[in-house]
């Protein structure tokens, strides 16, 4: 989404977005290159460059589909992970520097083990995860399991 909006004018961004997300989250991607067909029509005129950019990703992009929409979403939202890089970054800054790579480890497993004040695991809340993780339990068997 990102990409393709650095070829947008500002003005377009919630037309664009909209249409995008007919595509990634179509239940296939026969449906998936169909819209991305009416978003060509719409959008390759005034920002051929953001169209090429997906026919260039499109190979790697049609896996993504097979995935159920429960994990597609723990793909495509990276607000958890941006959270944590945040927290690293902050961290690390404070200290300066570093004696050695298993000091800054041992700062950075300070961060995972103190959540902050209001939240109640280190990347706060993440909307559907029990979904998500019976979805994912499912798909990939015993993999998740404590004991393994």
């Amino acid at each position: 989404m990102r990409a393709s909006l650095r070829y947008a004018s500002k003005k377009y961004w919630s037309a664009i977005t909209k249409r995008l997300k007919l595509i990634y989250t179509a239940p296939n991607p026969e449906i998936a290159e169909a819209e991305f067909s009416d978003f060509c029509a719409e959008w390759e005129d005034t920002y051929p460059a953001m169209i090429q950019l997906w026919r260039n990703s499109w190979e790697q992009f049609t896996p993504f589909l097979a995935y159920p929409p429960e994990l597609r979403r723990l793909v495509y939202t990276t607000n958890a992970i941006e959270s944590l890089n945040s927290r690293f970054r902050q961290a690390t800054r404070r200290r300066g520097h570093f004696s050695n790579e298993q000091a800054a480890l041992k700062v950075l497993y300070l961060v995972i083990q103190n959540p902050l004040k209001n939240r109640s695991n280190i990347t706060g809340k993440i909307v559907g995860w029990k979904q998500a993780l019976n979805t994912l339990a499912m798909h990939y068997g015993g993999r998740l399991d404590a004991q393994h």
